[in-house]
């Protein structure tokens, strides 16, 4: 199959699972769809997002070599999906104490930007509170973030913003 034909050919949430099924636990395969993931081309970029997430769902393993390059990809994303697959990725893995640094500093200039998604503003904000388990000089200015923005969030928001208040 030719991961990049068929990502342009269609996105929906059907073709983003037949493409992570194609994958399955094929590592090269996988590396392939990173490489379009991690690639500048914004619709490519796009698309590959949704698969990539489809493929960590089923095989979390497939991500961990990937970790750093996702971050630095992240800094530099243009597209919302990518942010938004990214971060709902590293909310339900284990990440490197390596890499807690970076992480935090991202999630906290997406928790801080006002251009930024509820959906990527809400898994950046696990993806703290993670890291506030493991390290936890970093509680007082998430709470501060997430208190000065819960009178404006939307319902979503709120409902994680109360449950991350509640466990920080």
């Amino acid at each position: 199959m030719d991961i990049k034909k068929e990502l342009l050919k269609e996105h929906s949430k059907e073709q983003a699972e037949y493409i992570a099924a194609f994958i399955g636990t094929d590592k090269n395969r996988f590396k392939d769809l990173m490489s379009l993931f991690l690639g500048d081309d914004y619709r490519t970029s796009q698309r590959a997002a949704w698969a990539v997430s489809k493929c960590h769902d089923k095989n979390p393993e497939l991500i961990a070599p990937y970790l750093k390059h996702m971050l630095q990809n992240l800094e530099k994303a243009h597209h919302d999906a990518v942010k938004r697959n990214t971060l709902r990725i590293l909310q339900d893995i284990e990440i490197p104490e390596s890499l807690w640094g970076k992480t935090a500093d991202v999630c906290f200039k997406v928790m801080q930007s006002s251009a930024e998604p509820i959906a990527v503003k809400v898994f950046g904000m696990t993806v703290l509170a993670n890291i506030c388990q493991k390290v936890p000089e970093l509680k007082n200015e998430l709470r501060l973030i997430i208190e000065d923005q819960l009178p404006y969030g939307s319902a979503g928001f709120k409902s994680r913003a109360k449950k991350v208040l509640k466990d920080l």
